[in-house]
């Protein structure tokens, strides 16, 4: 399952469950945010629904169960500025995409650093040599409210390890790498600033994500690793690991 990282992603998912489930008569769980002047609050809401088989009974999931709490969410970060004005960003700083085999010929021979922005575990799993990592989004630490109404939004979905943005990224980054350093910014799967037919604004990642906050923050010879760290692996290419 693709990762979940807000509120309103897992709004549109709970939606899509009346077109699985034809029988499904009211969200198992509501996340609605509610404004009031500066606050937002964050109320979680349990009702039963069927589906096309059995009822689940009311002792399973209590009708009319609500949970509230006064769940402040913090305010909007860089990080989750839609995609269109990060890739206009993107595209005006001229970040440019690198295939996996010309990102290490920039390593070797034009002294590139690859920051590596997945989970700490994956990075020691498998990882470039010489690559340094920062992982842009950590596993929930806190336990505010609104972290609290996170992780039970997350469980729902059978997510017990809820990730959220990695408030010491850029702290970590600038403690490792100047903002002269020639960096190229890899995930996963990498996603992708040129347009297609279905995706016409092509597609974010965590490395896209990465690199506007670097660029945002002063950052001047940013790269990105189209395809990501799939393809590096996939095509073969230099790899080590940590035990």
């Amino acid at each position: 399952m693709a990762a979940i990282t807000s509120v309103s992603q897992l709004h549109s998912s709970l939606s899509s469950l009346s077109s699985l489930y034809p029988n499904y008569r009211s969200s198992p769980l509501i996340l609605a945010p509610k404004t009031n002047q500066n606050t937002t609050i964050c109320c979680l809401t349990v009702r039963s629904f069927t589906f096309s088989r059995r009822r689940l009974s009311s002792q399973s999931v209590p009708r009319g169960l609500i949970i509230q709490n006064a769940a402040t969410k913090p305010a909007k970060s860089p990080a989750e500025e839609d995609w269109k004005t990060k890739r206009q960003l993107l595209l005006q700083k001229r970040v440019r995409s690198v295939e996996a085999k010309e990102a290490l010929r920039l390593q070797k021979e034009n002294n590139f650093v690859i920051l590596d922005v997945r989970p700490e575990a994956e990075f020691k799993e498998a990882h470039p040599p010489g690559a340094i990592n920062v992982q842009i989004y950590r596993l929930i630490k806190e336990w505010t409210a609104w972290d609290i109404a996170r992780r039970a939004a997350f469980a729902f979905f059978g997510i017990f390890s809820g990730t959220e943005e990695n408030p010491e990224f850029l702290q970590s980054v600038e403690s490792q790498l100047d903002k002269d350093a020639k960096i190229i910014v890899a995930c996963a799967t990498g996603g992708t600033m040129k347009p297609s037919q279905n995706l016409p604004e092509g597609q974010q990642s965590r490395s896209l994500i990465a690199a506007y906050l670097l660029v945002l923050n002063g950052y001047k010879n940013v790269y990105h690793l189209e395809g990501g760290l799939y393809k590096w692996f996939k095509e073969e290419l230099p790899e080590v690991s940590e035990e």
